[in-house]
């Protein structure tokens, strides 16, 4: 026992970024602190696999799922064993070398994002980057800002999504993150219905689809599916749940979690059953527009 202990403990040592480079990913940005990869445990098209590099831990946005490297291994060979785990590592990386344990140690902690400023969206970079995911700035505004921040002793801004929490989703065309504390957000004017989004571009893709849906429904974006749990008493009061979330995975698993919890919930996807989410079916549509989904 003493000895599968050290096995693991040595193990945890390895980084992360290191591995998924012996792996054959690369990561989609990276700074001192943290690297965002196309997920290696599932697929996707946008970036939302974080590693920090300050704990050697990792992070998958879309499932809200994480751990540290044996974990991912795990993840990424079809819940293999510890024991096959740590095999994996020795044999992927049998040169691993203690100095790279204390290069992780020595790093700042990583930085929070502190909020400067919220705007309506009006900077020409934004616009322009709804408009390439086929979103209306004005319809993004109805519910989005512009939200101005700090990291880093660096300045930046983003689309914003105020959550529950007061806090915020942030959004750009590098930058895919939140302000803490991470939550989901709720938009209500007493509508009869509910629909609920997996993140902010899906909610603007189904207004852009359905323009005159916000006269029937309120709207619930989840900006994570670990979030699933925590909508159950905002849900339960409507009659009707329709649920728009990824075909993928994870927003396949959330899905079926939901109608199983919710028996007032209802399944959407069909409507985009050859995409992944709304967006994609948006942007392959371009701007198709219907009357509603009810």
């Amino acid at each position: 026992m003493k000895k599968e202990k050290l096995q693991c403990d040595t193990a945890r040592e390895i980084p992360i970024t290191e591995f998924l480079k012996r792996s054959g990913y690369s990561p989609a940005k990276e700074n001192q602190h943290s690297a965002w990869y196309l997920s290696p445990i599932r697929q996707e098209n946008e970036a939302s696999f974080k590693v920090s590099k300050v704990l050697n831990r990792w992070y998958d946005h879309g499932l809200g799922k994480g751990g540290n490297i044996i974990d991912l291994v795990i993840e990424m060979n079809n819940s293999c064993s510890v024991i096959e785990a740590l095999a994996i590592l020795a044999k992927n990386i049998p040169s691993f070398s203690f100095q790279q344990q204390h290069n992780l140690v020595e790093l700042a902690p990583e930085p929070e994002i502190q909020i400067e400023k919220i705007l309506p969206i009006r900077h020409p970079a934004l616009i322009k980057y709804l408009s390439e995911r086929k979103i209306d700035a004005k319809t993004a505004s109805r519910f989005a800002s512009q939200v101005h921040y700090s990291m880093n002793q660096k300045r930046y801004f983003a689309l914003g999504l105020e959550n529950v929490s007061g806090s915020w989703e942030l959004r750009n065309p590098y930058y895919k993150n939140a302000a803490a504390p991470k939550d989901f957000s709720y938009f209500t004017t007493g509508k009869q219905f509910l629909s609920v989004t997996e993140g902010m571009f899906d909610f603007f893709s189904l207004l852009m689809h359905y323009p005159g849906l916000p006269h029937q429904s309120d709207f619930l974006v989840l900006n994570s599916v670990s979030f699933i749990n925590r909508i159950h008493k905002i849900a339960q009061t409507y009659p009707k749940a329709g649920l728009y979330l990824d075909n993928d995975s994870a927003g396949k698993k959330a899905t079926k979690q939901l109608l199983a919890d919710l028996t007032n919930s209802v399944d959407m996807s069909a409507i985009y059953k050859n995409e992944k989410d709304l967006n994609q079916l948006l942007i392959a549509r371009s701007q198709h527009l219907r009357r509603s989904p009810w």
